[in-house]
């Protein structure tokens, strides 16, 4: 927290704000670039950087995770504050959403502590009118002393007066009273403080409060003797209060919270009942709940089945068989025909692959993923299944992470850092890679699935959700309890018709980054097994492999090349998968099995990766083991229950 240096001639913006209130669509807006954007908590959970110009001046403009004040409950929270105190940022934007200005107002006195220049993103004023609510943002700016600026983020309006504010920005007025004792105790703590330490102001504040990360960092930065002697002032001044003075300064905030919302806030009398808020209290109803989840995903599967897979099978009638027709022509046999189209061919098995089937599909459950983000479904699913999955061993906390496992496991498993509770956190990041499939592995499971018919895919996400709790089971079981569970508190956003645009600019987005990040590992995948399949070490494998490929999960052994490649990608896996059942060398049971084995063995890489960044190499590989066997077991006992019963 020390003043750090800065030689590049461009200020700096931070962006903070409560979750889900906009952060990254004025990120967006300001730099050009593109963070995700979703109806939903979580959906930031790492710093993001960028650069704008406002007139003449060069910003950095940095986006950062939610947070609900200065006062740290969590450690993702103190990432955000952390990076307030090092980057001493030239302007702070305070992005808050119209909806929850109460909410956000804890935030602000905390911001106007730090004495920093501020500017307030006042966004989606347009659903408070529809509320029958009205701010007075002009009124606010009055209060607080520094720029309100409204605007409706997500269709870009109000950009333009953001940036000219961040010209006017500068420290705001803070004049609550908190009393003789108190405020002669925040300066006689504050004048105790390290010279090199920012923010003097704030800090004072939050060590009389007894912020327990704010303690950690003093005495591991200046040291216990340093501390002591501040310890014993803070103690000091605690003692001449009558009562318990962290109370006593938050009683005080609220009372001025209540004294902005009031001056600053009309509502009607009469409001207007809006059809969204029903939508979201059916949709995590435990009754009405069920039916309206099994719609979507019939909805997601028709899409998929319909559209998906027939536009794949066009692509490559229309794209494919021609360069296939011309390239056996040119090479009729040999190593370049081999190469190029044969079973490892680097262009059949890579570039054909990843551009004609596993793109296709993945366009049609992108758009239909990022129109349930975009409506605010998934945080109300999150409700929905808390009472499954409570039965796991799991609080409230850690809904929330695995619901976002069905976007990206990856993303998924760094949001388990939510979670106090290591055991909670073993249990979430297991279930996470072992149980649930990303936003890709699902629109792909469903193409698959749905040429064996509908059946399959209810049979294969039956068995998917049984193995997941039976595994959860165990887990709560075995793994001892060390922290009391944290009750379940989940902000649910505003259910929003979507933007068709941002639904689109999301879905290409996530597009392109499947692209950027996955087709040279189909390109490299298949030059690899091409290659160790000529050195005949890929037919001594299936050999070694053949007691369990084909014996235990009664698989072709083909299939090891689509094992190898879901730890590369689970998208090179799966289009491996299709090219099997296009050629007719798999049956309806072979297909459920190979699905489950997939889905269920072997965590990409990059999710590989959050796991070890999460829970340490150890635990990692240990998790990556027991996975392994319990797949084996349960896609084994999967595909004998169903030769048995078919």
């Amino acid at each position: 927290m020390k003043k750090s240096s800065n030689p590049s001639s461009a200020k700096k913006i931070l962006i903070v704000g409560l979750p889900n209130s906009g952060k990254s669509q004025i990120f967006n807006n300001l730099t050009g670039d593109y963070a995700v954007v979703a109806n939903s908590p979580l959906t930031t959970i790492e710093i993001k950087r960028g650069h704008c110009r406002i007139g003449s001046q060069l910003y950095e403009v940095i986006d950062t995770p939610g947070l609900h004040s200065l006062y740290i409950h969590s450690e993702e929270e103190l990432v955000v504050r952390e990076a307030i105190f090092s980057e001493r940022p030239d302007v702070i934007i305070q992005c808050i959403d119209a909806n929850r200005l109460k909410q956000s107002l804890t935030l602000t006195a905390d911001l106007l502590t730090l004495r920093a220049p501020m500017v307030i993103s006042l966004n989606a004023i347009d659903e408070t009118a529809r509320k029958g609510m009205w701010i007075d943002s002009d009124g606010l700016s009055r209060i607080l002393s520094i720029p309100v600026v409204e605007s409706m983020a997500v269709y870009g309006q109000g950009t333009k007066e953001l940036k000219k504010a961040v010209g006017r920005a500068r420290p705001g007025k803070w004049e609550v009273r908190y009393g003789d004792v108190t405020e002669n105790g925040l300066l006689s703590v504050e004048s105790r403080l390290p010279e090199d330490l920012v923010y003097k102001g704030a800090v004072s504040l939050l060590v009389l409060m007894d912020d327990p990360f704010m303690t950690d960092y003093l005495k591991k930065e200046y040291g216990e003797v340093t501390w002591a002697k501040l310890r014993k002032e803070i103690e000091k001044v605690r003692r001449q209060y009558r009562g318990n003075i962290s109370r006593g300064i938050i009683n005080k905030r609220n009372g001025w919270i209540d004294d902005v919302t009031e001056n600053t806030i009309k509502r009607q009398k009469i409001a207007p009942k809006e059809f969204s808020q029903g939508v979201a209290r059916l949709s995590r109803h435990p009754v009405f709940g069920i039916p309206i989840l099994l719609m979507v995903v019939s909805t997601m599967f028709y899409l998929v089945v319909n559209v998906a897979n027939v536009m794949a099978e066009w692509m490559n009638g229309v794209l494919w068989v021609p360069v296939q027709s011309a390239i056996n022509a040119i090479f009729p046999t040999g190593f370049w025909h081999d190469f190029l189209i044969g079973d490892y061919g680097v262009l059949s098995l890579g570039l054909a692959n990843a551009l004609l089937t596993v793109l296709p599909i993945l366009s049609v459950f992108f758009i239909m993923f990022s129109t349930l983000e975009d409506i605010g479904y998934i945080p109300n699913l999150s409700v929905l299944t808390k009472r499954v999955l409570g039965k796991l061993g799991l609080s409230g906390g850690a809904i929330m992470p695995l619901v976002l496992g069905f976007g990206c496991k990856t993303m998924a498993t760094l949001t388990t850092r939510t979670l106090r509770s290591r055991r909670e956190k073993h249990i979430a990041v297991y279930l996470i890679a072992f149980a649930i499939p990303c936003s890709a592995q699902m629109g792909l499971n469903m193409s698959i699935l749905g040429r064996m018919g509908i059946g399959a895919f209810v049979l294969f996400f039956s068995v998917l959700a049984f193995v997941g709790t039976a595994a959860g089971v165990a887990l709560n079981k075995i793994l001892k309890e060390e922290e009391e569970k944290t009750a379940f508190i989940q902000e649910l956003p505003t259910i929003r018709l979507p933007n068709l645009k941002g639904v689109l600019k999301k879905t290409y987005y996530r597009l392109y980054w499947f692209l950027k990040e996955s087709l040279l590992v189909f390109v490299y995948a298949a030059v690899a097994l091409f290659f160790i399949d000529r050195l005949g070490i890929l037919d001594a494998s299936k050999k070694v492999l053949s007691p369990i490929v084909e014996g235990i999960l009664g698989l072709p052994l083909a299939m090891v090349d689509a094992i190898i490649l879901c730890f590369a990608r689970h998208e090179a896996g799966a289009g491996l998968i299709i090219n099997l059942i296009r050629k007719g060398q798999m049956d309806y049971v072979q297909c459920i099995v190979a699905v489950t084995v997939t889905t269920i063995f072997a965590p990409c890489f990059a999710n590989i990766m959050a796991m070890r960044r999460e829970v340490g190499g150890k635990s990692t590989v240990a998790i990556l083991f027991s996975i392994g066997v319990s797949a084996l077991a349960a896609a084994g006992t999967l595909n004998w229950a169903l030769e048995a019963l078919l």
